[in-house]
């Protein structure tokens, strides 16, 4: 086992013992089950009891997310919700009313932040049947999202990450240096290289006015949608931040970026979005800058947390198809 390996399961005892200690901060039942649902920017956990309590543990990472910036994100969570253009997942108060809460094992460890959510019902969609459809609702949830946060007056000291090109490309980016990532060789850099020159270039054209960029979801994927009983539901709202509207598609074809559908998926989900919003010209055509964009935000994201399973299992072969599709793009542009 690898040393990664092994701190990630250290952390992971401790971090469940922590969770043990922290469930007694809201009034929910006693003698639940702790299931471990995933590990990525934080850990997530399923609570249940055999009376068919079910409810979902989010325990943020140390140095992430200060506690205004997740109140920011459940404030929009909420006008969502209240919106009904979105519907959007509920959370616990804690016993102090708060909701959220802070747990710590003491001296062994530092204090982590902690969100209860209600459970929801419903499953993700197929990705291999009938994508289209789903991608096509993803464009509208997107369409909606963006109405939304140009007419919402956000609560003052709004506070959330910004996914632009110092936060993703910067010495200080939000997932690191793509180029310490794994299997980057010196051919994969220097392509990868000309790549982000490019990317900065396009972006700085583009710019950033209010009606492309603001308030985003930054992780509108698939996996994200939890469809039951005919009625969908947007979860995972961690990443939400200050980014380009057209980085919510980037961000839906996460992982996929070389699926032969993807000009198929990129069709339906701007025909949502058109159902809703306008979409210019100009912001159709940079649609791909930003599939781009984010493809070498994860590349940088499997480099920064190769700890964890997911990055280990998406890291062989990433950096060179990335490249790929790095060289692709360019040769579109000419």
């Amino acid at each position: 086992m690898s040393s990664s390996n092994v701190s990630l399961s250290n952390m992971l005892v401790k971090l469940e013992e922590l969770v043990g200690i922290s469930l007694k901060l809201w009034d929910i039942p006693e003698n639940v089950s702790v299931e471990l649902l995933n590990v990525s920017e934080n850990f997530t956990y399923l609570i249940t009891n055999s009376e068919g309590f079910k409810a979902v543990l989010r325990v943020h990472r140390e140095n992430y997310h200060s506690r205004r910036s997740i109140e920011c994100e459940l404030s929009w969570i909420d006008a969502l919700s209240k919106s009904r253009l979105v519907e959007t997942p509920s959370y616990f108060l804690g016993k102090d009313g708060a909701a959220i809460q802070e747990c710590s094992l003491g001296g062994r460890s530092g204090s982590r932040y902690l969100v209860l959510f209600h459970f929801v019902n419903g499953s993700a969609p197929d990705e291999n049947e009938n994508s289209e459809i789903f991608y096509e609702e993803l464009g509208q949830l997107a369409g909606n999202c963006h109405n939304h946060v140009l007419s919402w007056k956000r609560p003052t000291n709004f506070e959330r990450l910004t996914w632009d090109i110092d936060t993703i490309f910067g010495n200080n980016a939000h997932w690191g240096n793509w180029r310490l990532a794994p299997e980057v060789t010196t051919e994969v850099k220097d392509k990868l290289e000309r790549v982000e020159l490019k990317i900065r270039e396009r972006l700085l054209d583009y710019g950033k006015s209010e009606k492309r960029f603001n308030l985003i979801h930054a992780d509108m994927r698939l996996a994200n949608l939890l469809i039951h009983k005919g009625r969908t539901k947007l979860i995972d709202f961690d990443d939400c931040g200050f980014g380009w509207f057209m980085y919510d598609f980037a961000s839906a074809v996460s992982f996929i970026e070389d699926n032969p559908r993807l000009p198929h998926f990129k069709s339906a989900w701007i025909k949502g979005y058109k159902s809703v919003r306008d979409l210019s010209t100009e912001d159709e055509n940079e649609i791909d800058t930003f599939i781009m964009l984010r493809r070498m935000a994860l590349l940088a994201w499997i480099g920064s947390h190769i700890e964890a399973p997911e990055p280990q299992e998406l890291s062989p072969g990433f950096a060179a198809t990335s490249a790929k599709l790095g060289e692709i793009w360019l040769n579109s542009l000419d």
